[in-house]
Order: structure tokens, then sequence, then C-alpha cells
């Protein structure tokens, strides 16, 4: 089994190629699109803007090889922070930068990245630091996981899916933030699960396992 951390210019890499060592897992940090034929796992990290980080990834062909490789050859995929973002339909942050309302992402999960205030959200942005979540139906990528652990979370934007069925756990922040998503074999988390500790480990593990 090969496991392909995409590396396209925004994302936490080391920290996840690190993580991935502890399982002595066959790994690499893949810089071109082309390499994604070689794998049968995806991992997208990701860290700063959706619209930007989105015009990266069409505009150097990384785009049409992730849905290519998701859809019609269903590799599974996990995106991580703003890398779990990327997998909505559309985001609002940075898209006035680009003269655009909002920016199209992957659509890989049916639903919006919209800000923490726009959800009501009256904490301090970004959400920063370690937050527990909670979740009612179990799921293959929190086995093992005890209810309320703690993740790190970074973020200043929350994915809202279109259906609430792919919401696997939220965060309170107040307000609730989803910050697992999963549909089929497309998962995503908005924590850090290679900054959260063992827990977070096994999140990645279960990901691997499925």
């Amino acid at each position: 089994m090969n496991v392909g951390i995409i590396k396209y210019g925004l994302g936490n890499i080391a920290s996840v190629y690190n993580a991935l060592k502890t399982f002595n897992q066959k790994s690499k940090i893949i810089e071109r699109p082309n390499d994604i034929d070689k794998l049968d796992f995806l991992i997208l990290p990701g860290v700063g803007n959706f619209s930007q980080s989105k015009f990266i990834l069409d505009q150097n062909g990384w785009t049409e090889k992730i849905l290519d490789s998701v859809i019609n050859k269903k590799k599974p995929i996990l995106g991580i922070c703003l890398g779990m973002q990327l997998l909505a339909s559309w985001g609002y942050e940075g898209a006035s930068e680009f003269n655009k309302e909002k920016t199209q992402g992957f659509g890989l999960i049916d639903g919006e990245v919209k800000s923490l205030l726009d959800i009501g959200c009256d904490k301090r942005i970004p959400h920063m630091g370690w937050n527990e979540i909670t979740w009612e139906c179990s799921h293959k990528i929190l086995d093992g996981v005890s209810k309320n652990t703690d993740f790190y979370f970074v973020h200043s934007y929350v994915f809202v899916p279109a259906n609430k069925a792919n919401i696997i756990a939220t965060s309170n922040y107040p307000s609730p933030v989803t910050a697992v998503i999963a549909k089929d074999h497309i998962w995503g988390v908005q924590f850090h699960p290679e900054k959260s500790s063992k827990a977070g480990l096994k999140v990645i593990k279960n990901f691997l396992d499925q």
C-alpha cells in the first residue's frame, strides 16, 4: 500500500510525513500530479487561504488529477484542516482577491466553507488550541478513539455540509463546528491529527486501515 502526501505549496507536510513513519508505513511526499497514479491512498494537508490554495491546485494540474483518482478510481482521500475544506463545493475565504463571491472547491462532499463569524461564533478567531470532539453515530475513522477526546485545531473557517449525514463529529466553539466529515472513501478532519497525540495518530491509522 502506497500513501502519498500531496505537496502543492500550502500544507504542513513534514508533520504528516513523520506521523506516517510511526506506523512504518511506506509513504512519500508527491510534488507532481502524475505521481498520484502510483498511489493507493491520498492525504491532502493544507494551511492558509481557500481561494489561493484552489488557484494553485487548478493552475498546476492537481485538481483534475485528484478528482479523477478519487471519483473514477475510488482512491481514498483524507483532507486535513484546509485540505478538508477543499473537499467542499464552495469556499468564501479569499474569493474577493479573485473578484469572486465564492470559489469552487473539489465538490467531493456537497457544502460550503464559511467564516466562523458567519455561523455565530463569538469567541476569539482563529479557533486555536485543544478542543474536544463529540459524535452520536460510530464511524471507522473514530474507531478506538474515546468520546470527548481533545484534538488540536487552528482555523478561522468551517465546513458547513449540505447533508448533515456527512458530519461524523463536531466541536463546540461555542457554535457546533464540523470536526470530522465523511462520504464513502472521502474523509476529512478539521483538526490536525498529526499534532493531536495518540488519538490523532489513531485517526490516521484508521484511514489507512479502511
